[in-house]
């Protein structure tokens, strides 16, 4: 009986498992979690203090629920050490597996900053349920955070924070908020909006050093500012975990390079989620995901399915003040133009033929994103 192997239980993991088992009731499934194999919504970790959600309340089912539900085996707390392509077998700190068809959704990694100090390794990310298990547990010592990264996940972060009152200190070498996807005056607003939540912003530096200082961290800015704080978070952004399959000599760049069946350089192995780049595109958001989690269970079901991607805009978890976001996703010649609505900013990317290639809309203009991504071309 034909063998299929998912390494890693996140979204993309579990999302493709379920799509695969509409279609296959029958076929062996195997999942390797690396961790206890929870199912949670990851896009929640940047969010949950405001719904005052603990790890444990963001559980949806355990594994042992998971494996019932899919009819399939879960190992966790499970490490992949090497991916076999000749013969067909991973190793693991429980033994070799043997797989038919492979599919590698191992996601991304936080980017990690040299930091000079004596506590530099306090800096802690948040980039699953373990993590924000920690974070928790470092914000019952005090509420003064400082966030390094003013993007997307320091934005929504900064916001969650500001519903438990903590002192937020966000600091970018940028010179504003969302500088890869958000306009000026779109951008500025938003700091604003953010500033009268309590939101302190330090943009234009960066930090030099971390000590501890008594019962504090002493946070030294490049240019000199000093920030006392008890928890400093880091959100500078993510990288495709591209290790195992790097390792096995399979192709990768940005991300493991597939084509748009999700198939690797190795014919009988699969990549998706944050850890794949289909062809040329690595776009770590959900809706990209759940799009090629379907095409490959079709695939993976001997429906051979080519995946597409339309424009999907990403919605900012920033409820204080809303924001979307759908940036031009290859590098294009163009401006933007930003008009101010009653209460909000729309803002149009257009490309040098006149064409509308991108878009953020702001506060009451939110209400204009379908109509707006009907204008833009498919992505893929």
């Amino acid at each position: 009986m034909t063998r299929l192997v998912i390494i890693g239980t996140g979204l993309a993991g579990y999302t493709l498992a379920r799509e695969f088992r509409k279609r296959d009731t029958e076929t062996e499934m195997l999942l390797i979690s690396h961790d206890d194999g929870s199912s949670y919504s990851k896009p929640m970790l940047s969010n949950a203090l405001d719904k005052g959600k603990t790890a444990d309340t963001l559980i949806m089912a355990t594994a042992e629920k998971m494996a019932e539900t899919l009819n399939a085996e879960i190992l966790t707390h499970t490490r992949v050490s090497v991916i076999n392509t000749k013969n067909h077998t991973l190793a693991t700190d429980k033994g070799d597996i043997a797989f038919d068809k492979l599919v590698i959704a191992t996601g991304a990694l936080p980017i990690s900053i040299p930091i000079e100090g004596n506590s530099s390794e306090s800096v802690i990310s948040v980039n699953n349920l373990d993590d924000y298990r920690n974070f928790r547990r470092a914000l019952e010592k005090g509420k003064r955070v400082v966030i390094i990264g003013a993007g997307l996940i320091g934005c929504e972060f900064a916001n969650d924070l500001s519903t438990i009152n903590a002192e937020t200190h966000v600091i970018d070498l940028a010179p504003q908020a969302l500088g890869r996807l958000l306009p000026e005056k779109a951008a500025a607003t938003l700091q604003q909006k953010l500033s009268e939540q309590g939101t302190l912003w330090h943009l234009g530096t960066s930090i030099a050093s971390i000590d501890q200082d008594t019962d504090a961290l002493k946070v030294t800015l490049n240019n000199n500012d000093v920030i006392y704080a008890d928890v400093v978070l880091s959100a500078v952004g993510l990288r495709p975990d591209t290790q195992l399959a790097s390792d096995a000599g399979l192709k990768t760049e940005r991300g493991i390079q597939v084509s748009r069946t999700l198939q690797s350089s190795h014919p009988d192995i699969f990549a998706l989620g944050d850890c794949a780049e289909v062809e040329g595109l690595n776009l770590p958001f959900v809706m990209p995901l759940m799009a090629c989690a379907r095409a490959l269970a079709a695939t993976l079901a001997h429906e051979e399915t080519r995946v597409s991607y339309p424009a999907m805009p990403v919605v900012v978890k920033t409820p204080c003040y809303p924001t979307v976001v759908c940036p031009p996703v290859k590098p294009t010649e163009g401006s933007w133009e930003e008009q101010l609505t009653e209460n909000g900013i729309r803002a149009r990317f257009t490309d040098t033929q006149g064409q509308l290639a991108g878009f953020a809309l702001t506060g009451d203009a939110v209400k204009e994103k379908m109509a707006l991504t009907k204008e833009i071309s498919d992505w893929l």
